[in-house]
């Protein structure tokens, strides 16, 4: 079985600088994979560099489709790339904050839609019905993600952890076959992410897609996980499973220093 996402001798030079030196990485269908590592470790440059943002040195990223369909995604541009069927959250929330919530997972569908600038003018039957289907399903989502009755709410004006939620509705509004994760814990307290780990279970569920998350919190990342990747320096460590990682001396040493040991 292919994977969805494939990345081989991933590199990513800024100057004189290795952000990225030779990564590995798959994802396998319907699976949660984590990629981890300390801060400064290269986590969100990888991210960028799939996602379309960098253009990698060198190395291949490919994704796979349900229809069978290989993707080389290299030097393609972020909307290219959404609309082949990967989807991202940010480190830092990007929300569109002066619309409501609805509204920013109508615009998340964009990829998906069809009526152009002449549809809206004349607003024919196809472009209503459209309309339509567009808010319906963007009301579903809020109903998935407990924010049903935020939807005439401006984004600015939610809690940030239902900032958080409705960022990764719209990211699942675009129908991605892998969804990227970027700290989604990140800022949140105990009970927020406990709620963030039945949320990520329950859209696996559902949709039937992969999760690739990169996450410091490592409660949530053992409990999620099918497999897991440790960045440090721009090289990649270790990969295992949950059981494997967590007694890995060298990802020990990574987050907890060369005294370790001593």
């Amino acid at each position: 079985m292919n994977p969805i996402l494939e990345v081989n001798n991933l590199t990513m030079q800024f100057g004189g600088l290795k952000a990225l030196d030779n990564i590995h990485l798959r994802v396998a269908p319907q699976q949660t994979v984590a990629l981890i590592g300390p801060n400064g470790a290269g986590k969100t440059t990888f991210f960028n560099c799939i996602t379309g943002i960098y253009k990698p040195t060198h190395g291949d990223i490919f994704l796979y489709t349900d229809s069978d369909r290989k993707y080389r995604l290299n030097g393609k541009k972020p909307n290219k790339i959404t609309e082949m069927g990967m989807a991202r959250t940010f480190q830092n929330i990007r929300l569109f904050n002066n619309m409501t919530v609805l509204e920013n997972l109508m615009i998340g569908q964009h990829c998906r839609t069809h009526s152009g600038v002449l549809g809206a003018i004349l607003r024919n039957q196809r472009t209503i019905l459209e309309e339509k289907n567009v808010i319906q399903t963007g009301l579903k989502l809020l109903e998935q993600v407990d924010l049903s009755h935020r939807a005439n709410m401006r984004a600015k004006n939610l809690p940030y952890g239902e900032q958080r939620r409705l960022e990764i509705a719209r990211a699942l509004a675009t129908r991605p076959e892998l969804l990227l994760l970027d700290e989604p814990a990140a800022g949140m307290n105990p009970k927020e992410t406990l709620a963030l780990i039945s949320l990520i279970q329950k859209i696996k569920q559902t949709y039937q897609i992969s999760v690739l998350i990169i996450e410091h919190d490592m409660k949530l990342v053992m409990t999620i996980s099918n497999q897991i990747y440790v960045l440090d320096y721009g090289k990649m460590i270790a990969s295992g499973t949950p059981e494997h990682i967590k007694d890995d001396p060298k990802v020990i040493q990574a987050y907890l220093g060369e005294d370790y040991n001593a």
